[in-house]
């Protein structure tokens, strides 16, 4: 088993994969421990995947996942992740907007006990307008809600503990929240500065739209971090407020009845009589909500649950001495 995985997912990344792939091995072998890097293709329709497949045929030390479609960057990191062997996991992205060169500043925050060391763009020299604003108000926002202090939550650039990558479930836009679904675990975490390239080759797949999507996932990832492993104590609040309120409504309206019987209530208190009664069914139907969010936290705790990728191949070389490679497998799981 190798001491370090290098995660580097590929979309559409034919100019950029054999160079990745050069400065990779020169700054691991002069590490000097064991390493394998873990190159997830997520559904490229370019030459991608077949570059990949070649590099696999020469180094043993690679491993190439094949998604059957584009699933998206979570997804193909969560990929990377259950198919890599190391003690300590690295994950970047593949179009050379992260320099290899920090790397080392990553394995030694991890030789010192941290769990979770996250990459920092400390001088960011992408668009002031589209990409800086919308970031630093997206990562004030999740440290604020998360109670993790770090700056950049966005970049894929992270190293991990085998041990605590493995215990956080990845769909969505997620991979930008490990940090904070960590922290839940009790994760200790750091950051370190890492230098922001301007991408040499190709088109980046990001852009604005991407940031309302993680708007989405912070309201997402603020109920999860509170209320995951209690949903009642938040839709039963909600249930058991509507409910008092909608039953002092119609007690009131039951005395003014009382001490004028022959008053139409409708004619005289409609809306309130109506606002009352949806108070008193909204109140009942949040109850519910709770309790099936119950069930299925507790369902969540207690089964199996389905990867959000599906894999069509694995391909690493046997052994330095054994040429061939690997027989590919398909992978039922969909």
């Amino acid at each position: 088993m190798a001491k370090y995985s290098i995660v580097v997912p590929f979309h559409n990344e034919e100019e950029n994969v054999t160079a990745l792939y050069a400065r990779l091995k020169q700054v691991m072998e002069q590490v000097g421990e064991t390493f394998e890097l873990v190159l997830v293709d997520d559904g490229s329709n370019d030459r991608t995947y077949r570059l990949l497949e070649e590099i696999a045929a020469v180094d043993s030390r690679v491993l190439v996942v094949k998604l059957r479609r584009n699933f998206g960057q979570t997804s193909a990191l969560a990929a990377g992740f259950d198919n890599a062997s190391g003690e300590f996991i690295l994950a970047m992205d593949g179009d050379l907007q992260h320099d290899p060169n920090d790397i080392p500043a990553f394995l030694e925050k991890l030789e010192e006990g941290f769990d979770v060391v996250s990459g920092w763009r400390k001088d960011r020299i992408d668009n002031f307008v589209m990409r800086r604003i919308p970031s630093r108000c997206a990562n004030w926002l999740i440290a604020k809600l998360s109670g993790v202090d770090i700056h950049d939550f966005g970049t894929t650039f992270k190293a991990y503990r085998r041990e605590v990558i493995r215990n956080i479930p990845l769909y969505g836009e997620m991979h930008r929240f490990i940090p904070a679904l960590a922290s839940w675990y009790g994760a200790s975490i750091c950051e370190i500065p890492i230098k922001n390239v301007n991408r040499e080759r190709g088109k980046s797949h990001y852009g604005i739209g991407r940031t309302f999507r993680v708007l989405f996932d912070l309201m997402t990832i603020r109920f999860l971090l509170k209320y995951m492993g209690r949903p009642l104590h938040f839709f039963g609040g909600l249930g058991a407020l509507g409910m008092i309120l909608g039953s002092a409504i119609s007690l009131a309206l039951a005395g003014i009845k009382i001490m004028h019987p022959h008053q139409s209530m409708m004619l005289a208190h409609g809306p309130l009589f109506v606002i009352g009664a949806v108070l008193i069914v909204a109140g009942i139907q949040m109850l519910a909500i709770g309790l099936l969010g119950e069930l299925q936290v507790r369902h969540h705790f207690t089964s199996q649950h389905p990867t959000p990728y599906a894999i069509d191949r694995v391909i690493r070389l046997r052994a330095p001495e054994d040429s061939r490679l690997m027989s590919e497998r398909p992978d039922t799981n969909f």
